[in-house]
């Protein structure tokens, strides 16, 4: 059996349902879809894709680093957008947070994304068990 780890990070964003901000089991931290809440004062970025994408990739950091991990050690992403016509918006500022050796990604339309946010994207990254 392989030992889970509920991982909450302090300065990430208050979770806004019943999910841990990551979760570890083996060698795996799985870390939950992140949306552009600012975590200083838990509102949602105002604006258009590429601020709600920023905000997105700095909450992902702040969980994966806060629980030990590195964005280069990302080895997969899911990336939800509500609308593709915001792909190449997307992809400019992700490709700022993964500009060496990107990990595996799955990039689709989202029916409806969670409070009515254009971008989420969720993380599985490689670790050294618990740390």
């Amino acid at each position: 059996m392989v030992a889970r780890e509920v991982v909450n990070v302090e300065g990430a964003p208050e979770a806004k349902g019943p999910y841990s901000h990551a979760v570890k089991a083996g060698n795996l931290m799985f870390v939950s879809g992140q949306i552009p809440v600012d975590p200083a004062n838990g509102e949602l970025i105002q604006g258009g894709a590429a601020d709600e994408t920023k905000q997105v990739m700095e909450n992902l950091k702040t969980v994966i680093e806060g629980a030990g991990g590195r964005m280069t050690e990302v080895v997969k992403t899911t990336c939800y957008l509500a609308n593709m016509d915001d792909f190449q918006v997307f992809n400019t500022v992700y490709a700022e947070f993964f500009s060496k050796d990107p990990p595996a990604r799955a990039c689709i339309q989202a029916g409806k994304l969670p409070l009515g946010v254009k971008v989420e994207v969720e993380a599985v990254v490689a670790v050294k068990g618990s740390r």
